[in-house]
């Protein structure tokens, strides 16, 4: 497991003007084979659009039906052919411990894709993410994203 800060790879600045560029960044993360495997981190002030985010990008990949948030379950699984996905959201989180208290290790150990709001709150017991999500509020409806590739992996999610 990685404590302190992830070095980055290689960096991608988006604008989203608006949701529908949200759901385009979204998909073209879907379509990478790479993301089946990945740990992605998703940062960002209340409701600076980390569930939409995750919301088009479970979508793209397949998932039917309603995307909600895991705030008060801390964790919602996805299961589709050939993909396991976990969406998690530690914001309730007051200890790291917590994390390990849950057995989310066990969930990080296994294959496929995880998706995590809040991280910071499991401070250095997280692995390394493949790729780390940054998204700051811009007037009414932009945002403004910051993507960065802290593995090879996450690399190819840019790529």
């Amino acid at each position: 497991m990685n404590s302190g800060h992830s070095s980055i790879l290689e960096t991608r600045s988006l604008v989203w003007a608006d949701e529908a560029a949200c759901a385009a960044s979204a998909a073209a993360i879907a379509s990478k084979p790479a993301v089946r495997e990945a740990f992605i981190e998703l940062h960002g002030t209340l409701g600076a659009g980390k569930t939409t985010f995750v919301r088009h990008l479970l979508h793209a990949l397949g998932v039917r039906g309603r995307v909600k948030s895991p705030t008060y379950a801390v964790m919602e699984p996805y299961e589709l052919p050939g993909l396991n996905a976990w969406h998690l959201d530690f914001y309730r989180f007051d200890d790291p411990q917590e994390w390990e208290d849950a057995g989310f290790r066990d969930v990080f150990a296994a294959p496929g894709l995880k998706l995590v709001e809040w991280p910071e709150k499991a401070e250095g017991l997280l692995p390394r993410p493949d790729l780390r999500v940054d998204i700051a509020i811009v007037g009414e409806h932009g945002r403004r994203v910051e993507l960065a590739a802290c593995t090879a992996l996450g690399r190819e999610l840019l790529a």
